[in-house]
């Protein structure tokens, strides 16, 4: 087995030790601790919590940037099917698999648009005097890994449909590599929101839904 393999294998498995302990340690921590007076639905509260609750209509950050929000979604959907397509990488090193040319240029697709949308995000971040100001080196690194894991699986992809003779193994060596860092950092950085996401929602649901402000109701 390459080095390369190796290395991304070790990544994966101390990203997934990584968010298990803080996954303990967050359902250890238990539901939070309100004394007040129950006056809605904890269970409504949640479920309006991650869903409506996150349309851009009803998020002044959202609906007052559409095409950053819409930028984030094409970004966060990249991600996700390059954490997927990695995985299937990982597995079939074990496991005689196959991905459909058809798939693959689907995701070299949506890639591509993702990729995009990445380095638009960062140009703005760069750009804008109020964000550069907000921004922490962590906004910067999580950024750059996370949009150069998906232009690395862009590259993997393109070149494992149409290889070129003369690179070699540079070609893996870039990918693994590439998303072994994404991996090692994500625990630590703001690209841990990956699992803490689901943790501020229930929490936000748990907190307005007792109270009875969500669901918001009609005003008719």
């Amino acid at each position: 087995m390459n080095w390369y393999y190796i290395v991304a294998i070790i990544s994966a498995a101390f990203c997934f030790v990584a968010f298990l302990v803080q996954a303990i340690r967050l359902f250890r921590l238990g539901i939070p601790k309100d004394l007040s007076v129950k006056s809605g639905s904890v269970s409504k509260g949640v479920l309006y919590s991650c869903t409506v609750a996150m349309s851009p209509t009803n998020k002044e950050s959202a609906y007052k940037h559409l095409p950053t929000y819409t930028a984030g979604i094409l970004f966060h959907i990249g991600i996700c099917l390059t954490i997927l397509f990695f995985f299937w990488m990982l597995i079939s090193m074990f496991v005689d698999l196959r991905l459909p040319d058809i798939i693959g240029l689907i995701l070299m697709v949506i890639l591509a648009v993702s990729s995009f949308s990445g380095i638009a995000i960062l140009l703005k971040r760069f750009v804008k005097r109020e964000l550069r100001y907000l921004s922490s080196p962590d906004d910067y690194i999580s950024n750059i890994l996370t949009t150069a894991a998906q232009i690395a699986t862009f590259c993997y992809i393109y070149l494992a449909l149409y290889p070129l003779s003369y690179t070699g193994d540079c070609a893996a060596i870039v990918y693994f590599v590439t998303l072994s860092l994404l991996l090692l950092w994500m625990p630590f950085g703001k690209t841990k929101h990956v699992l803490y996401f689901f943790f501020a929602r229930y929490h936000l649901g748990y907190f307005y839904g007792r109270r009875g402000s969500w669901p918001i109701k009609s005003s008719e």
